[in-house]
């Protein structure tokens, strides 16, 4: 379905043959210029949330193989000026030849996002890496401007964001918008291959996963009182692990890639989360008192329809065994889904419930030139741009962040939770998030103390605050 109001098939049009003349170009070996290389065909990209992440989103958009074209950094936006310029500095020694954002396309407030999607064309990319409290914010912006996306996760913390979102990807799929969402780990080319070999039975029924991210520090996650400037929203925008309007918390930033990747070995979704957690470090190497919203622990157990479970533990505490990686047990055999981080190679499978090199029956080998899942995401990206190849993950981008905090308010409330009354909740963490100035109060006000409302198992219970 395309939108009339929008002038979008002749550019998409253009794009589609530019990507075919390139990889034709690829396949014969030769080098075929690109037609109004300077113009048409180049793909231009705005940055709205210069972060750290933000920045690698931009390079890797940056960094594209040849055959998918060109593609520019025009704009760029964030309600931090020095942010905004690091990333600029740090991209232009990067990738300078590829950046053509000039003062006047530097845009600095809470409405930067609009301004710096004005300097796109339809059919250009808006990238997000902003709090995911903004997410929907900008995307119903970009949706409006007939923009591709892509967007950092997670995408939401609450009922009726993640009901909006739902929303607002049926109305980028009407106007044929190719949306990506930064849950790498789906183009992880050894996750690919392994989740094709379990859903075609080599581990058996899978019955039980488990994910673990327990690892030392926890970084912005842990804040103590408000220094008193900058404002305290724009504080708890750059400390946004801290609070769960901005980010999900801990659990939900942290857990996330790993609670995706293993639902999608099993094909499903769960629907329903129990878990405890808590939070046994409670003031800085100073002395000084947290006053943040986090756990520092938490287990949690995901049921899926058909009885099987996930188990999901996450940690940040100094000192204790770390452990980052997933697993997958099956009926026939156990595979290891990451054997480190996020997603990282190898994968493999194995006969039994024993991760014995002995028993390896079957281990990831992905070609150099593929095992970057955040290049790899975002040449799937481009390359659904240019062939117009349906291409929108924000459904599914919604699906797992829901997921994840259902789990996170399970723990957080001491409940069964089940999805869809988590989907249909009305606690909203930032209304109003749409139209914040730099004179706003903050969604969230510490108390008289300077400590933020926190979780409390069992006494708030149809709640996480």
């Amino acid at each position: 379905m395309k939108d009339p109001t929008h002038h979008l098939p002749s550019r998409r049009e253009f794009l589609v043959n530019t990507g075919r003349l390139a990889a034709a170009s690829a396949l014969a070996g030769t080098a075929i210029p690109y037609v109004h290389a300077a113009e048409n065909n180049t793909i231009q990209v705005a940055l709205i949330g210069c972060g750290g992440r933000g920045t690698g989103a931009a390079q890797n958009a940056l960094s594209v193989t040849p055959e998918n074209g060109p593609t520019k950094l025009v704009a760029m936006a964030d309600v931090f000026e020095n942010r905004l310029s690091s990333s600029y500095n740090g991209l232009k020694r990067k990738v300078g030849d590829k950046i053509d954002v000039p003062a006047e396309r530097k845009f600095i407030g809470f409405d930067a996002y609009q301004k710096a999607m004005d300097c796109l064309r339809p059919g250009d990319i808006a990238i997000f890496t902003t709090p995911l409290a903004f997410r929907w914010v900008h995307f119903g912006y970009a949706i409006s401007k007939g923009l591709n996306v892509f967007m950092e996760k997670p995408l939401s913390a609450d009922g009726p964001t993640s009901r909006r979102l739902l929303k607002l990807a049926d109305d980028a799929t009407a106007k044929n918008l190719k949306c990506g969402v930064g849950l790498m780990s789906r183009h992880s080319r050894a996750l690919q291959e392994l989740q094709q070999r379990t859903q075609d039975g080599e581990i058996g029924d899978v019955i039980f996963m488990r994910g673990y991210r327990m690892q030392g520090g926890g970084g912005s996650a842990y804040s103590t009182k408000w220094p008193g400037e900058p404002s305290e929203l724009l504080w708890q925008i750059r400390r946004f692990h801290s609070f769960l309007w901005a980010s999900g918390g801990a659990f939900s930033d942290f857990n996330i890639h790993i609670i995706d990747h293993l639902c999608w070995m099993k094909n499903d979704w769960p629907i329903k989360a129990q878990g405890v957690g808590a939070r046994h470090s409670k003031e800085d190497a100073e002395g000084r008192p947290y006053v943040d919203q986090n756990f520092d622990n938490y287990a949690v157990e995901y049921i899926f329809h058909d009885g099987a479970r996930m188990l999901m533990e996450g940690r940040c505490m100094t000192g204790c065994n770390d452990i980052y990686s997933s697993y997958v047990h099956g009926s026939k055999g156990i595979a290891t889904a990451s054997a480190h981080g996020d997603c990282g190679m190898p994968s493999s499978i194995f006969k039994g419930q024993n991760t014995d090199r002995a028993n390896r029956l079957w281990t990831s080998d992905v070609p150099k030139d593929q095992g970057d899942p955040y290049t790899n995401e975002w040449n799937d990206l481009i390359e659904a741009i240019r062939n117009d190849k349906p291409y929108n993950e924000v459904k599914r981008g919604v699906q797992a962040s829901a997921v994840t905090s259902m789990g996170r308010m399970a723990a957080h409330t001491g409940q069964v939770i089940e999805y869809e009354d988590f989907l249909n909740s009305t606690h909203e963490y930032a209304p109003g998030v749409d139209n914040l100035t730099f004179d706003s109060p903050a969604p969230l006000i510490a108390g008289s103390d300077g400590k933020y409302p926190i979780p409390m198992p069992g006494i708030k219970r149809d709640r996480e605050y």
